[in-house]
């Protein structure tokens, strides 16, 4: 019998096949007993699905990137690197902790480089929103950063198959990230199945023709149970086909509908990367904070998790 993988294994392998649970850290006025509520019951939903793995987001305000009014107001949260150590203790499984490097200073960062396990802890690092907004450690630099303190520290990046719909060279930004040491990618929430599929595609062949291993695409799915969060994906930048939205819109039970829809997205693509052998992984999150809408994502996460154990 093999022994199982962990999530780190399976990266460094580039086998795929595993499933995350993306967490949002409280908001900073969250007094601290409550903070730990949240975490604790976080984990207690989480335990019968026994994720891969979690991931921690590093939030920061992107009214820069897009001047729309954003539909939930913008309120700082805690660092996610505090909300690991103070509150996530007890989770024992791999994190992997975003870091939206443009808003740490270098000494910030290479502190936290410096003391962090690269035996439980993955990053992903993001740069700027925005050409027009200031960093205080630009994204180039924090690469850097990484190899000279922390080389062992597993490293991933984004991928935004909206982006390649408009440019056509996510692909490409995928394999110049991939040369710097990124090991896996997570895109941003999926409801448009065919951007991604031609992003696979195109990475796929690119990988090829230079004679290098493709490393896992982590796709991101969540629910939508309001035209508000609605709004609030397109916000973000999320594609949500015409088609889709008004599917959703007419729908009697909104929140029923797109779990349908992620489940079916996340199906397609699972079967796609199998058949072109493109290694890939899942990763869940709720973008918003009604109870609805996670206790949803999480039963998103539990068929996801069978999906992956089928194969």
């Amino acid at each position: 019998m093999m022994t199982p993988m962990d999530l780190r294994e399976r990266i460094e392998q580039r086998v795929g096949e595993f499933l995350l649970f993306a967490l949002t850290p409280p908001r900073l006025t969250t007094p601290p007993q409550r903070r730990q509520q949240i975490a604790d019951a976080t984990l207690e939903r989480l335990r019968p699905i026994a994720p891969d793995g979690l991931v921690v987001y590093d939030i920061d305000d992107e009214a820069d990137r897009n001047p729309d009014d954003r539909p939930f107001p913008f309120l700082p949260t805690m660092d996610p690197v505090e909300y690991l150590a103070t509150n996530l203790s007890a989770w024992a499984s791999p994190v992997v902790v975003y870091r939206a490097v443009g808003k740490h200073a270098e000494s910030t960062l290479t502190s936290w480089l410096g003391s962090v396990d690269p035996q439980q802890v993955l990053s992903v690092f993001v740069g700027a929103s925005s050409r027009e907004k200031k960093m205080a450690t630009p994204l180039p630099r924090a690469q850097e950063l990484r190899l000279r303190v922390r080389p062992d520290l597993l490293m991933g990046g984004v991928a935004i198959p909206e982006r390649h719909v408009r440019r056509n060279d996510e692909h490409m930004r995928l394999i110049t990230k991939q040369d710097k040491g990124c090991l896996f990618f997570v895109t941003q929430v999926v409801y448009d199945v065919n951007a991604a599929k031609n992003l696979v595609s195109d990475y796929h062949d690119a990988c090829r023709g230079r004679d290098v291993a493709a490393v896992p695409l982590v796709f991101t799915f969540s629910v939508c149970g309001s035209t508000k969060t609605l709004e609030f994906l397109r916000w973000l930048g999320v594609c949500v086909p015409r088609w889709l939205q008004a599917e959703l819109e007419r729908a009697g039970d909104m929140l029923e509908a797109s779990f349908v829809h992620a489940v079916a997205n996340a199906i397609e693509l699972a079967r796609y990367c199998r058949r072109l052998g493109v290694p890939f992984g899942f990763n869940v999150e709720s973008v918003s904070i009604r109870a609805a809408e996670i206790d949803a994502s999480v039963r998103l996460a539990a068929r996801l998790k069978e999906e992956l154990d089928q194969a």
